[in-house]
């Protein structure tokens, strides 16, 4: 990949966050996402502390968060998916572009998350 191709797949590739209050919800939301080709993978991590505004009140919570890397094209598709799976009334959906990686990487994010 040359310099000009890297700068374009870099565009292209994001990390999404999600969270979640248990363990085994945030694997299946994991594993779900990468099953339907919607994410390359998913790194989980927690527990982590939440500390929140919710409906006037601030809460705090455990909760596990959700890394998802795919692609600028399959975006819309990943959170539409999330929001349908996900349990919470507004799961927190981030997504953030990764401004440089390894063009093997990111050509093999391109590739598993290839309609």
């Amino acid at each position: 990949m040359d310099d000009e191709s890297t700068a374009a797949a870099v565009l292209t590739v994001l990390t999404v966050l999600t969270t979640t209050d248990a363990e085994h919800k945030a694997r299946d939301l994991a594993r779900g996402a990468v099953g339907a080709r919607l994410a390359a993978c998913a790194q989980i991590t927690g527990p982590v502390t939440s500390v929140y505004r919710w409906e006037g009140d601030i809460e705090t919570a455990q909760e596990w968060q959700v890394l998802l890397k795919t692609t600028a094209a399959r975006y819309a598709a990943l959170e539409a998916w999330l929001t349908d799976a996900h349990d919470y009334d507004t799961p927190e959906i981030i997504a953030t572009p990764v401004a440089r990686g390894s063009a093997a990487y990111l050509e093999w994010v391109e590739r598993e998350t290839a309609e």
